[in-house]
């Protein structure tokens, strides 16, 4: 993968990241641990109040939504994807890093701790990209797992048309929170 500086969050190996890179990553890590606090808090309730049809719902509709406020509040691109999405696939240098995930998991690697992150131009401008895997946990096998309920699964299939999400097992990498913007100085 020719290009993508990846590492496990913090350095293992190497020069380590410029305190400005350090310092924004530190706040990129805020915003996605509050986007999963809220998300999965919304979620609980809803599983709680009306079982997983109310929980896929929320996925639906809410899940983008906070995505999109966090972005605006923060100013970063912040959002999920996955190499088998639900909703929205991976951009080109998204699917790479989430490629290289899997190939750090079957390596042996813990999902909780693979990360990525570079600094790359674009458009004349310094982007700092970070990346981190999403484990899948047992909870996420009512929407995600390989056996979801044919009611449920039909519901998914009517929001979620072009649905791939799926077939995975506890300890899977379900995807990951993907944020960017202009590199801070």
């Amino acid at each position: 993968m020719a290009g993508l500086s990846l590492i496990t969050v913090p350095a293992q190996a190497g020069e380590a990241p410029s305190p400005a890179v350090q310092a924004q990553l530190q706040e990129y890590k805020a915003t996605m641990q509050a986007f999963g606090t809220t998300l999965k808090g919304e979620l609980q309730a809803a599983m709680k109040e009306g079982g997983p049809m109310a929980a896929v719902q929320v996925c639906n509709e809410r899940a983008p939504e906070i995505a999109a406020d966090m972005s605006q509040e923060s100013g970063y691109t912040l959002r999920r994807t996955s190499l088998k999405p639900r909703a929205t696939p991976p951009a080109d240098w998204e699917r790479a890093v989430l490629e290289e995930f899997e190939a750090r998991k079957a390596n042996g690697t813990p999902v909780a701790e693979i990360a990525w992150h570079e600094v790359k131009e674009i458009d004349g401008e310094q982007q700092l990209r970070f990346m981190k895997a999403i484990p899948t946990e047992g909870v996420c096998l009512t929407c995600h797992g390989q056996d979801v309920d044919p009611k449920l699964k039909a519901e998914i299939d009517r929001l979620y048309p072009d649905d791939q999400a799926t077939g995975f097992a506890e300890g899977d990498i379900r995807g990951a929170f993907s944020i960017s913007a202009a590199l801070e100085q």
